[in-house]
């Protein structure tokens, strides 16, 4: 069985939460772990302009003081998105994450967008797995010496739950990446939204775009799926196929966690609060499904989330959410807020790639 560690909600007058996080990682071991001079990801989901469910900065300034008082030199980190938001390029992200109250000043380290302007700074980083061969991965978290995921636990419309799996796998992907997850297919351009300028032409490699009446279109049959032209168009025309089997896409999210964790030492924590039935990529949330439930830490991402899935389905429903609308036909949480997914698919293929175990020891920390 692999530990996780586990500590409420409530305070005290000598202890809040920011202090109350620096304990229970202590005691989950993560001081074991030689921070000297070393380069530190955390790993982090920045929310999207307009949601306010995503976590709290100040829970990420203890994390950092934590890893400086050690020697370690910390960065918070995440990849732009494939979709249209507020978080496509890393201008956008930065200016968001600082709106969001992610500054060096609140946080005590610098934020770096792991992929770049655009998206298209990624490593190539082989796996040989069943879905992905080559994962592609975010410069910056694929140069740092140690990983660290700060999870906001939540539902999520694809993967069933965000947690350290969606944040390490999903999250840390460069705008490639993100395609080859989301996507059996290749990306195509909306016709209607196209002005014909060419940006895409002229930054594909491949020779796969021509103009035609001022409206490009894309040769599949040259495309390799990198998602550059996605990223280059500045009208949003062009768009991602989006049409992978919600399971392969839960494997290949397995499949990056492991090219992203493996061969340096990493650590996990998951935040079970403000549990929105949506990922914090929308721009808005929904009202939590269930009541919060504290703080998890484990060097096990695979047995964190299912200890944090395991204590979200044994909490009552909120009234008023969309779980209660929903109903409870399957007896799970997740399943019954978003009945086309399946989040065990991921775990089960992480156990297979030697991610970790589901098998787990919760130790309380009062």
């Amino acid at each position: 069985m692999s530990k996780v560690y586990f500590t409420d909600m409530r305070t005290s007058f000598t202890e809040n939460l920011p202090k109350k996080l620096t304990r229970l990682i202590d005691r989950a071991g993560l001081g074991t772990i030689d921070f000297d001079h070393k380069f530190v990801a955390i790993k982090i989901h920045f929310g999207e302009m307009g949601n306010l469910a995503y976590l709290r900065p100040q829970y990420a300034r203890a994390l950092a003081a934590y890893i400086k008082e050690r020697g370690g030199l910390p960065f918070l980190t995440d990849c732009n998105t494939l979709y249209v938001g507020s978080r496509k390029n890393a201008l956008e992200h930065i200016e968001t994450a600082y709106i969001n109250g992610y500054t060096p000043y609140a946080t005590g380290c610098q934020v770096i967008i792991a992929d770049g302007v655009r998206g298209t700074d990624e490593a190539y980083i082989p796996i040989g797995c069943e879905e992905v061969k080559t994962a592609k991965i975010g410069r910056a978290i694929a140069d740092a010496d140690i990983i660290i995921s700060l999870n906001h636990f939540k539902g999520h419309e694809d993967a069933g739950f965000g947690g350290a799996l969606k944040n390490l796998g999903m999250g840390s992907g460069s705008r490639a990446g993100k395609m080859e997850m989301h996507s059996s297919g290749k990306p195509h351009v909306n016709q209607q939204l196209c002005v014909g300028c060419g940006s895409c032409q002229k930054d594909c490699a491949h020779s796969a775009i021509t103009i035609t009446d001022r409206k490009a279109s894309i040769d599949h049959s040259k495309c390799v799926g990198c998602g550059r032209c996605i990223g280059r168009c500045p009208v949003d025309a062009v768009e991602a196929a989006s049409d992978e089997a919600n399971d392969i896409l839960n494997c290949k999210i397995a499949e990056y966690t492991w090219a992203v964790v493996k061969d340096r030492p990493c650590f996990h924590i998951s935040l079970v609060v403000d549990v929105s039935p949506n990922c914090d990529c929308h721009s808005e949330n929904d009202l939590p499904i269930v009541p919060d439930v504290g703080m998890f830490a484990s060097f096990d991402p695979i047995a964190l989330d299912q200890a944090c899935a395991d204590a979200v389905n044994a909490q009552p429903t909120l009234p008023g959410s969309l779980l209660e609308e929903q109903g409870h036909a399957h007896h799970d949480h997740f399943t019954d807020t978003h009945p086309d997914t399946n989040w065990e698919s991921c775990l089960e293929h992480g156990v297979k790639l030697g991610l970790g175990t589901r098998e787990y020891e919760l130790i309380t920390v009062k």
